[in-house]
């Protein structure tokens, strides 16, 4: 006899919130992501200054899945323009990164055509499995067959949870949509509960944990409470991975809703701070650099120079050389100023025809968070 806990039918959406614990959190949340907000529209051109942060929350999120690839892995791989042979487990680790910052890219492409639906969430979860590990399992379709959570490899009968029956899905899915759309008390709570149920109602073969924090940033710009889907999670996430576990598995076991949004509330909280730390340190080094990229480089193309490295912290030399912005040669002569100046790192010498590798070391550390390059 199993010992799982199995989906909290008919209890989604709850009835019952203890409003008065959630209400001192819902009041710091929702703070914090509006004064992050209020930075992104200080930035200009947040997605190419930001663009590191994006990476690292796709290195994050997939981590949380066990993926072990880490954003300097990730970008140096994508810098090399490696194919998408998946050679090693390291490369298909890379290629999942690599498809979840493409599926966030396609999901806020659809959303200026789209409502935030079943429809985007399926769309978005074929990208998401395109060519990697989890492609054969119905990219975009919710499953057939029964599916469980526990140990690698183990049964039904060893299983942690047991998520809805597959005949089940379609009308739990279309109940989903239906709160999603609903006017509820407070958007942040209606967002954890929306995430907490497509855990639990686990709908596709692989990509689930994904697809449901993809469903955060993208939830937060579609209700206008962000301008634009860059808000990182993952690393509370990932970093308190037991607790956020155990506390989405008591809502179906103990009906701990309540429970489930206090620590989701928590996250919001503290990610939106991080998020705003990060994204002033980012835009202060950008500021600084300006002057300082001109005075080092006294070209014209300075700017251009600076703005193209922001978007791409690990490159090859050959790729910014080919820049259209900037002449060949001026793009060559930069490249050596920045250098001499320490501003870029060799990661890996070019030989023959082999360009050399860079990197922006300051602007990566800021995003991982500590002096890791």
């Amino acid at each position: 006899m199993t010992g799982a806990v199995g989906y909290h039918s008919g209890r989604f959406p709850p009835q019952h919130l203890d409003w008065q614990r959630l209400a001192p959190l819902i009041g710091a949340a929702n703070a914090a992501v509006a004064r992050y907000d209020g930075m992104l529209s200080a930035i200009p051109n947040a997605a190419v200054l930001l663009s590191p942060l994006t990476t690292q929350e796709a290195v994050l999120s997939s981590r949380i899945e066990g993926t072990q690839a880490t954003m300097g892995e990730v970008l140096e791989y994508e810098a090399k323009g490696d194919t998408g042979d998946l050679t090693s487990p390291k490369e298909a680790d890379i290629w999942e990164v690599l498809n979840y910052r493409r599926a966030m890219r396609a999901a806020e492409a659809m959303l200026k055509e789209l409502p935030l639906s079943q429809r985007l969430i399926n769309e978005t979860h074929k990208v998401l499995l395109s060519g990697v590990r989890g492609h054969g399992k119905s990219p975009g379709e919710y499953r057939r067959i029964p599916n469980w959570i526990g140990p690698h490899g183990c049964s039904m009968d060893e299983a942690r949870f047991i998520p809805i029956a597959a005949d089940q899905l379609p009308d739990a899915m279309s109940r989903w949509e239906r709160f999603l759309h609903e006017q509820a008390t407070d958007p942040l709570v209606q967002l954890a509960l929306l995430h907490a149920e497509l855990e639990a109602l686990h709908p596709y073969l692989d990509g689930n944990g994904r697809l449901g924090r993809m469903l955060i940033p993208l939830f937060l710009f579609d209700k206008g409470l962000i301008q634009s889907p860059m808000v990182y999670i993952s690393a509370y996430l990932e970093s308190h991975r037991d607790t956020y576990y155990e506390r989405l598995l008591a809502v179906s076991r103990d009906d701990a809703w309540t429970d489930w949004c206090l620590f989701f509330l928590q996250a919001v909280q503290e990610q939106a701070r991080d998020n705003l730390a990060k994204a002033r340190d980012i835009l202060a080094l950008y500021n600084d650099m300006k002057p300082r990229f001109v005075d080092a480089t006294h070209s014209q193309y300075a700017i251009h120079a600076l703005d193209w490295i922001f978007e791409r912290p690990i490159f090859k030399s050959s790729d910014f050389v080919r820049s259209p912005q900037i002449p060949e040669a001026t793009a060559k002569r930069i490249l050596s100023v920045l250098k001499q100046e320490g501003i870029l790192r060799v990661i890996e010498e070019g030989a023959g025809q082999r360009a050399s590798v860079l990197a922006y070391p300051e602007l990566l550390n800021i995003a991982e968070g500590n002096q890791a390059f």
